[in-house]
């Protein structure tokens, strides 16, 4: 099998790529022309990345069709987003064009294709938007009510994608993910954010204040290894046309994880609340119902909070050791 993560190079698409390699796919992964992510400091990628890598902008219609034309792969994960609800409030603009647009050319370069090739479409937990306590834990065939521009965006990517199943017969399915975590993620996300903060004042680089957002929404967190087995799964065993929500299953308070990142720091700190982290609209509790894509699959999580928790302030207190910032 030849597989092509669009937007390969970031946190999930690194993980997805090691992964898929393990199950003797021929991997290839697209990343912008001045990224660096997912390089070492000599500027070369990390041995772990064994995938042909190469530069794609997606806002770069043609660009997109000839690498997938050239290519020919049997599977497309289409990872490649703007997927940070705080820089969608602030380049709106942007992320609509990634979003959608991108993932328009993504389509239109397969349709062209006389061969068939399955399309996977990421999309966000974050599209149900304020769920209703009777609507708790949330399933695919819930409403959705997007309470930010990122979230809008992906509901749009969504329908599109089932456009395209439907009138053109294409190979192409959706998913929902919850919040994934794990290692290596950007501190742009909060579990990230709050094991760098505590990495940086246990080496004594930072005075002992965590800054935080709202404490109390509920998130459905899951181990982004596990996130992207079901990503491998769907692609073998999902239905053209359907969307699958793929999370814990359990909405965790995000105070909790704080919690949790406290009773493993080697300090104490004390807590702040910066106005600046938190969202101008935000959702109280999003959890999802995974009974679907379990039944279809037969995928379960299988790494506890805990553990993911654990390895990640410990990915910062190495990366802080090593002069990171």
């Amino acid at each position: 099998m030849r597989s092509l993560i669009i937007g390969g190079s970031g946190f999930v698409g690194t993980y997805l790529e090691r992964h898929l390699r393990t199950l003797g796919h021929e991997t290839h992964i697209t990343k912008m022309p001045k990224e660096r992510v997912g390089r070492n400091e000599t500027g070369r990628y990390e041995q772990d990345i064994a995938a042909a890598v190469w530069d794609l902008d997606i806002l770069d219609a043609k660009a997109v069709s000839r690498l997938i034309e050239r290519i020919q792969p049997d599977y497309i994960f289409h990872l490649a987003a703007q997927s940070s609800v705080v820089v969608s409030w602030e380049r709106p603009g942007l992320t609509a064009d990634i979003n959608i647009r991108g993932s328009i050319h993504v389509l239109e370069a397969v349709r062209r294709q006389k061969k068939k090739m399955r399309v996977l479409l990421i999309g966000s937990g974050e599209e149900y938007g304020k769920i209703s306590q009777e609507e708790v834990p949330v399933c695919e065939e819930c409403r959705v009510r997007p309470g930010n521009i990122y979230a809008a965006t992906k509901v749009c990517q969504n329908m599109i994608g089932a456009i395209y199943a439907q009138a053109y017969g294409m190979d192409v399915l959706m998913v929902r993910a919850f919040n994934h975590i794990g290692p290596k993620q950007s501190p742009i996300f909060v579990l990230s954010d709050f094991c760098r903060q505590t990495a940086e004042i246990e080496a004594g680089k930072k005075e002992a204040v965590i800054k935080t957002g709202n404490l109390d929404a509920k998130r459905d967190f899951t181990d982004v290894r596990d996130v992207v087995r079901a990503y491998a799964l769907l692609t073998e065993k999902g239905k053209a046309g359907e969307t699958y929500n793929i999370g814990s299953g359990h909405a965790v308070r995000v105070g909790d994880i704080l919690q949790m990142i406290l009773e493993q720091s080697k300090v104490k700190f004390r807590i702040e609340t910066d106005p600046k982290k938190f969202r101008p609209l935000d959702v109280p509790v999003i959890e999802a119902d995974i009974r679907k894509v379990c039944e279809r699959t037969g995928w379960i999580p299988q790494i506890s909070l805990e553990q993911t928790v654990r390895e990640t302030l410990d990915d910062w207190r190495e990366k802080v050791n090593r002069g990171y910032r």
